[in-house]
Order: C-alpha cells, then sequence, then structure tokens
C-alpha cells in the first residue's frame, strides 16, 4: 500500500471507526496519517491486514509487557487520569522511533485477531432465525475464529435493552447490545442447541499462552473498560466447552469440515469482520465454495465485509440461493439495526413459535 493510500486509511479509520468510540486513536489516526515517517513505518504490515488496528495493537501489546515510556499517561487504561489526546501524537512517535525494530516485527507477523464477543449479540437473533427455518441443531464453522469465544455464544446471557433478556441467563457473561430503528428481531428465550463448534484460523490464538492472550488483549482499545472484561469472562469458558480449533487456510479447509456435519444439523458457515483481510481472489474463492458445498447440501452463510459492511444471510438449498440482508451492525457489537421484515422470518409449519 503506498503512502497516499495508507493516509487515506487511517482518516477513514478515525472517521468511521474511531469517532465516537475512542479518542485516543481517532486523534493520533488523524496526526499519523498527516506524517510520512510514522506512514514508512506502517509499510511494513503484511498485505491485508487493517493497518491501524495492527499498528495501535503493537504499540498498545509493548506498552502492556511494561515498556516505560511517558507515553503510558494518554491511555485511560494505564493512567487513573489520562492526559489529553490532542497532545498524544508526539509522544506516540517518540515511542514508535525507540521501539522502531520490535514494532516492525510485529507489523509483519502479528494478526488482527480481535475475537470481539459482544459481536455474539447480533448473531443470536441470526442464529435463532436458521433454527426456526430448519428446526436442527446447528453445525457452526466459524472462519477466523481466533481463540473461538464466538463459536460459544449459546453459553452467553444477553440484555437487549427494553427487550427484554435471553439465552442461558445463569452465564457467568452478559452481553448487553441496543437494537436500534423500528424492526425487531425475534429473539428466542433460550439458545437453540449446537451440534458442532468447529474454528478455522491461518493462526489459533491459544489462550492458555500468556503472550497470545496479551496480544489479544492489546487489540482492545484502552478507553473500551467494558469490551475488556467481556473477553477476560469469555476466556474462562475455553475449559469448559469442547471446541474443534483447527489451523489452516480456512478457505480451503472448509470443504472438508463441513463434511463432518451431517445432514442432521443446520451448517452454518459464519465470519464476522475477517473478509476485510481477504484479497479480492481469496473472497470470490470463499463464495465458490460454498456454494459448491451449497449443491450438495443445505448450508447457511452468515457474514459481513465482502461487498459491504452490513451483515448478511445466504441460504442455498439444491443448488439455489435466496441472499437476505440481515442487519447493519457497530463493529464491536455494541448496537445493531435489524433490516430483516417479519414477513421473511419464516416458521416451518410443524415448529412451534
Amino acid at each position: 500500500m503506498n503512502r497516499e493510500a495508507l493516509a487515506q486509511t487511517f482518516l477513514a479509520f478515525a472517521e468511521r471507526e474511531c469517532r465516537g468510540s475512542s479518542t485516543l486513536y481517532e486523534r493520533l489516526s488523524r496526526d499519523i496519517a498527516q506524517d510520512a515517517e510514522m506512514l514508512q513505518l506502517c509499510g511494513s504490515a503484511r498485505e491485508g491486514q487493517p493497518v491501524p488496528n495492527l499498528l495501535f495493537g503493537a504499540v498498545h501489546y509493548l506498552l502492556l509487557k511494561g515498556k516505560d515510556h511517558r507515553l503510558k499517561a494518554y491511555y485511560p487504561d494505564m493512567a487513573a487520569t489520562p492526559l489529553p489526546s490532542e497532545e498524544a501524537f508526539e509522544p506516540f512517535r517518540d515511542f514508535c522511533r525507540a521501539h522502531r525494530t520490535e514494532i516492525e516485527e510485529l507489523l509483519r507477523t502479528r494478526l488482527v485477531q480481535t475475537n470481539e464477543v459482544r459481536r455474539c449479540g447480533y448473531l443470536y437473533p441470526v442464529f435463532g432465525l436458521v433454527h426456526r427455518l430448519t428446526n436442527k441443531p446447528l453445525g457452526l464453522i466459524e472462519i477466523g475464529t481466533s481463540a473461538g469465544l464466538q463459536l460459544m455464544w449459546d453459553r452467553y446471557a444477553y440484555t437487549y435493552g427494553q427487550r427484554g433478556s435471553v439465552g442461558d441467563q445463569d452465564a457467568r457473561l452478559r452481553i448487553s447490545s441496543e437494537i436500534i430503528g423500528e424492526a425487531t428481531p425475534r429473539l428466542p428465550e433460550t439458545a437453540p442447541p449446537v451440534s458442532h463448534r468447529i474454528g478455522l484460523d491461518l493462526n489459533i490464538v491459544d489462550l492458555k499462552d500468556e503472550d497470545e492472550r496479551l496480544w489479544l488483549k492489546a487489540l482492545i482499545w484502552p478507553e473500551h473498560e467494558e469490551r475488556l472484561t467481556l473477553f477476560e469472562r469469555a476466556a474462562r469458558y475455553i475449559d469448559e466447552q469442547p471446541l474443534q480449533l483447527v489451523e489452516g487456510d480456512g478457505v480451503h479447509l472448509l470443504p472438508a469440515y463441513a463434511s463432518q456435519v451431517g445432514e442432521e444439523s443446520a451448517l452454518c458457515i459464519f465470519h464476522t469482520h475477517v473478509a476485510n483481510q481477504m484479497p479480492l481472489h481469496v473472497k470470490k474463492e470463499l463464495l465458490r465454495t460454498i456454494e459448491e458445498i451449497g449443491r450438495e447440501r443445505e448450508v447457511f452463510h452468515i457474514y459481513n465485509n465482502v461487498q459491504d459492511r452490513y451483515l448478511h444471510l445466504d441460504r442455498y438449498q439444491s443448488g439455489v440461493v435466496t441472499k437476505q440482508t440481515i442487519a447493519e451492525t457497530d463493529g464491536h457489537g455494541r448496537w445493531f439495526k435489524w433490516l430483516l421484515a417479519a414477513a421473511h422470518e419464516k416458521t416451518p409449519a410443524n415448529q412451534r413459535t
């Protein structure tokens, strides 16, 4: 990515992702976009990675590891009374200069794998819809699973403001998400049954490894205390719930692992905020692969960031695909706007609602 394109990436990140969510990263992104030295440093990032997330994650990671620098005073998770974000760029650049070699190595070798469990808040009604359509337990395959925390979505409790609480009410982890707009999804009181939990990723994150765990924590923005709490609570489920996590190219592995899910289960292939890291030819290959699987059996593909930022549900039946735009979603799952009309949430005649 050339310097001009990188600058535009940081400006877009500041406007679309950070505004109203992270004052520190918004201000730093705007300053980095104007600084040739910082943009040159970002050239070390591997192709396809979201560069702002990766750079901020690398710096945050080194600070969390104990690097002593005045930059810490600007981070809300490290300073009781953080200094003003509009003054943070000069110490941020100084830190990057002092630790340039380490940052370049992190940019070359690490991946952005946020594993944002609050996104389960908008996945919950989608999985409920699939269960109503099929009356089958769900066979889950997640592409870009990271540590597999979203594969355990049915183990959590959910609160949707005035729309009430659903899911496992005895769960240690409660996810709150706001439903905005007029349309309201049908929210099953309890989660549908799950038969398979398969996660595919180029780099499976082992949360028992303290360094890998620290990297995931570093990817959480410094103002987002609730996100960190949710991550820590979800991570405790890892030893309690059997998961099949497989390291490798998810697109190439998909047919073999899809075949492990029998016809008695509803095959759900899903991924959130992963396709934006895929080159165009990989996205096309993924869609072709799912289409080929869909010629042989029913498949539900739940995803975003392929053709746009919206959440989609594609249903394949005997080679015929029905495509629906499900929701507009916040990147961190704080809110979503349900777009599917109630008339399209069909329920089989033999299933009670």
